[in-house]
């Protein structure tokens, strides 16, 4: 049966690949960062520095980096996954040698003219490698044990290494959505009992290796009161400008806890509580209600794709971002302990914005080569 484009040959020129963008979900991308830069803007007392003119730089050349890795074919990219993890595991290992340290974490690789955050990077890193690795096995092979070491390796080592930077946040992020990846890819469900009822096992020694304001920040968060000057401080701060918040908020510029510097990191970690305290639960409700249709476009471009590839990495993304905004508002509404995730396209930071719209890219890429059909081990399956 003849088709307008050869998906199958992946035969599309550059101009009928941008003409299949789903620029639906571009055009979503755009209003949440808007959003962003508006609430940077506020974060400055209306003033287009230090944050909001850089975000709004940094979403441009994102954007641009987005565009291109859609382009790319998607057999490149299983290609080129497994040599992407390894420069990026490199990278998380030259933290630890030679990294720089902001907020007393060493977690950047100084390059002169930027600074990046392999762990960010990482995050995008597993899911392709991830889901090169299970494109490759059949479901009887995902049902043995021995299988899944080489894939549960390529979580739990760049979570060790970014649990010593310190940075807890990401560590977990990568634990569950590697854990997401497993399921997707058919894991059984015995397994997973096995696996958690270990992890479990293994807590009083995690919890030795904490460091102490790691545990400060879980005391806090079974008694928020105990500490409400010292530990206890952000998570209060931020319930409270929450609350101020109501229902319509106090407007634009209006937010008081924010403005009066009583609320912390307003510009990165909690920059959800500021426009929760400016615009109110309206505010904060159509800000989800946006995440929640990226996540939608993106579950929808996965069970669209015709290739197993394809399927696992549009999955893998998408519950990366759905992790992103799950941790992030819950932590700044107090219902989990405090730690450092920052809400995609939102929240200043220019390697998680570089992170989240590479994956994107991704994802389009997916959306774009959905009908090209992926042997196991990346040739074409015609």
């Amino acid at each position: 049966m003849a088709h307008s484009f050869d998906y199958t040959r992946a035969r599309l020129g550059i101009a009928e690949k941008c003409v299949n963008l789903n620029w639906g979900l571009v055009l979503l991308l755009g209003a949440v960062a808007a959003i962003g830069i508006a609430m940077l803007y506020s974060a400055a007392n209306g003033s287009w520095q230090p944050w909001a003119e850089k975000q709004a730089v940094r979403f441009a050349v994102a954007a641009l980096i987005m565009f291109g890795a859609a382009l790319v074919d998607l057999r490149t990219w299983l290609r080129m996954a497994y040599g992407f993890y390894a420069a990026v595991a490199l990278l998380l290992i030259a933290v630890e040698v030679r990294g720089a340290v902001g907020m007393g974490a060493q977690r950047w690789i100084d390059l002169g003219v930027i600074q990046i955050q392999p762990s960010e990077l990482m995050k995008v890193a597993a899911m392709m490698a991830l889901a090169r690795y299970f494109n490759s096995v059949t479901v009887e092979e995902i049902g043995r044990p021995h299988r899944l070491v080489v894939p549960a390796l390529l979580i739990l080592g760049p979570a060790v290494l970014v649990l010593k930077q310190p940075d807890l946040g990401t560590a977990l992020m990568l634990v569950l959505s590697g854990a997401a990846m497993f399921f997707l890819a058919g894991v059984r469900v015995w397994q997973f009992g096995l696996v958690v009822a270990a992890g479990l096992s293994c807590l009083p020694v995690a919890w030795h290796f904490l460091r102490d304001y790691q545990k400060n920040r879980i005391y806090t968060f079974l008694d928020p009161e105990n500490d409400p000057l010292g530990a206890g401080y952000h998570s209060l701060q931020s319930k409270i400008a929450i609350g101020s918040g109501g229902i319509d908020g106090k407007g634009f510029l209006m937010g008081t806890q924010s403005h009066l510097n009583f609320l912390p990191e307003r510009q990165t970690d909690f920059i959800f509580t500021m426009l929760a305290e400016e615009w109110g639960l309206i505010g904060g409700l159509v800000l989800l209600g946006l995440y929640l249709l990226i996540v939608a476009y993106g579950y929808a471009i996965a069970f669209r794709s015709r290739n197993h590839f394809g399927r696992l990495l549009a999955l893998g993304i998408t519950t990366n971002l759905f992790l992103y905004v799950f941790i992030n508002t819950a932590m700044v509404m107090g219902l989990i302990p405090v730690v450092g995730v920052p809400l995609p396209l939102i929240s200043y930071g220019g390697t998680a914005m570089l992170t989240v719209m590479f994956g994107f890219g991704l994802l389009m890429s997916v959306y774009i080569h959905r009908d090209v059909r992926i042997g196991r081990f990346g040739d074409s399956d015609e």
